[in-house]
């Protein structure tokens, strides 16, 4: 079975939502009706400017008022994944794999484990150290200090072994548009960018590519 690789470019969150919900609901109907070829796809996009909060997330973790939303122009979507509040937005990598955890024996957790290793591999080319964190999903940088922050953000779904949902890798992100919510409910953590650990210009889409290489390698090396 092969995974393709698929850009969305920049996209309304909403209209990725829909795109993403279509075949995600294609992939369980076409299994449910025993169909053994499943296409899988790794997609990746850019949303302006919006906020989501997931399925055991709190609004109070969104700190400001609907009107400065409005000024800001950004978005609030209450969605099915797992986690809290997550910011999306320009200079960010949002990738949504739909794929068949049975096809690849994996299990939610393992495949979380999967993203997560996707991100530490790719940023390890980088010289960028990440780690993950306990009792914390997601990639973070200085586990062990005050200073701990974190460069990707994952929330998925699955059902009928089924995904949906993702990751958000900050690579050029607007640090200030985190600083209105609690990111992923946390108040004593801090979210970073490549550019930031770097102090110079990344290659968006060239990291877009590695993220795909990796997270192919990874699930298919098993």
């Amino acid at each position: 079975m092969s995974l393709n690789y698929i850009d969305w470019g920049t996209i309304d969150y909403k209209e990725a939502l829909d795109k993403q919900e279509a075949l995600f609901n294609d992939k369980v109907n076409k299994k449910l009706n025993g169909d053994k070829n499943i296409k899988e796809d790794f997609i990746v996009c850019e949303h302006p400017h919006v906020y989501t909060i997931g399925l055991h997330g709190k609004d109070t973790n969104m700190l400001v008022s609907k009107d400065f939303l409005d000024k800001i122009n950004a978005k609030v979507y209450h969605i099915n994944r797992g986690g809290d509040i997550t910011y999306h937005g320009y200079g960010q990598i949002v990738g949504y794999p739909i794929i068949d955890l049975d096809y690849y024996s994996l299990s939610i957790r393992t495949y979380i484990y999967t993203i997560e290793q996707m991100v530490i591999d790719v940023m390890k080319e980088y010289d960028i150290k990440c780690e993950r964190l306990q009792g914390a999903t997601g990639v973070w940088i200085d586990t062990d200090k005050k200073s701990v922050r974190k460069i990707c953000a994952i929330g998925v779904k699955a059902s009928r072994g089924i995904t949906m949902h993702g990751f958000a890798m900050n690579v050029k992100t607007d640090l200030k548009y985190f600083s209105y919510i609690n990111p992923c409910g946390f108040v004593d953590k801090g979210v970073t960018t490549m550019e930031k650990e770097l102090n110079q210009k990344i290659d968006i889409d060239k990291v877009r590519h590695q993220l795909f290489e990796r997270f192919k390698y990874l699930i298919e090396n098993r």
